[in-house]
């Protein structure tokens, strides 16, 4: 004789898995209310960080041999990376109270001023 089967729970709704997963919850979370300029800048935030490991590891496992190339690549990324967290945080309409003089078109154009200048160092700096 075949053993019964237990009867199977119904399947959770969205929002029931949403409230017992955490990182589900933080994500769903956050594609609901973060506006598509930040999702952009967040991207790219990852990106630079995914780029910064990407150099360190390739220096410790492969090799260093021009090590200033490496160190104006790393501290280009870190570099960039600062710029971007703060441009992020310059035109989230959160922090509005924080930034009230500065507006969206200053805080990119400090952003963009301080790309430039930042990689016009990174560029003298590999000689």
């Amino acid at each position: 004789m075949a053993p019964k089967s237990a009867p199977s729970k119904p399947a959770p709704k969205p929002a029931q898995a949403a409230a017992s997963n955490p990182v589900l919850s933080l994500w769903t979370s956050y594609n609901e209310q973060t506006s598509d300029r930040l999702r952009f800048i967040d991207a790219f935030l990852v990106f630079l960080m995914l780029t910064g490991v990407v150099q360190f590891v390739y220096c410790v496992l492969v090799t260093n041999f021009p090590f200033n190339a490496f160190l104006a690549g790393f501290s280009s990324t870190v570099g960039q990376f600062v710029l971007t967290a703060s441009l992020r945080a310059q035109v989230n309409p959160e922090n509005k109270n924080e930034f009230k003089e500065v507006s969206p078109e200053r805080a990119f154009a400090d952003f963009a001023f301080g790309s430039i200048v930042l990689h016009f160092f990174v560029f003298n700096f590999l000689g």
